[in-house]
């Protein structure tokens, strides 16, 4: 019944879709806090950087993102993102696209969590003499993650949804090699069922952990 699968690196596809989903994961979250940090910071210039950016990339289709980093990063400015292999290349420009995307809903999440946060507690800080850094990074930031895993884990479960992007410009994730396997065998239906079982196999689970962990951490006021 599946020997249609022969001869397909399934889960050499699989693998690389889970590659894009952490390290994209990684740098979203890294850029989205950067960004949170900014959109409540005290300096005016960096409030309207990280406003402008989350209301500019999230309004951009992911598959424009995606395109343009090959169009215009590779082609255009001739940057190789330091490899020769255009496998290679391809998979890091897909990790910036999906960062660059990912990280406008990360920050907003965040910023949610940020405003759950008693203003009482940042001004207690400030008056003892922290600065605007070391009160977001000791006493609003900590509390605000634990108050957006929920959130996050659905933009963690979104991000490896979209992952399938990536195959606009030729990188071999699962999205690529469904798209071949159709075009090869005659199993539409049965094809179309094994790639939504396993995109069903990475999500669902991160959907309940993530779902447990939120419960465990969350901030009792």
């Amino acid at each position: 019944m599946f020997d249609f699968l022969e001869g397909y690196d399934l889960l050499g596809a699989f693998w690389v879709t889970v590659k894009l989903t952490a390290l994209s994961a990684v740098g979203s979250l890294i850029w989205g806090t950067v960004l949170a940090g900014m959109r409540v910071g005290p300096v005016p210039l960096m409030r309207g950087f990280g406003t402008s950016y989350v209301n500019v990339v999230r309004n951009i289709p992911l598959t424009v993102i995606i395109v343009f980093t090959s169009l215009g990063i590779f082609q255009t400015l001739g940057m190789n993102m330091g490899s020769d292999q255009f496998e290679t290349i391809n998979f890091r420009l897909s990790v910036l696209g999906l960062t660059a995307y990912t990280s406008a809903f990360v920050c907003e999440a965040l910023r949610s969590g940020i405003n759950t946060v008693p203003l009482g507690q940042a001004e207690a800080a400030r008056a003892i003499g922290l600065s605007f850094n070391q009160v977001l990074r000791l006493i609003i930031l900590p509390q605000a993650f634990r108050s957006v895993v929920a959130p996050l884990a659905n933009v963690l479960i979104a991000l490896t949804k979209n992952t399938t992007v990536a195959a606009a410009i030729g990188v071999t994730e699962a999205a690529l090699l469904m798209r071949e396997m159709i075009e090869n065998e005659a199993q539409l239906i049965l094809i179309s069922a094994v790639f939504a079982f396993g995109f069903i196999c990475l999500t669902l689970p991160t959907g309940l952990i993530l779902g447990w962990v939120s419960k465990k951490v969350a901030v009792k006021r």
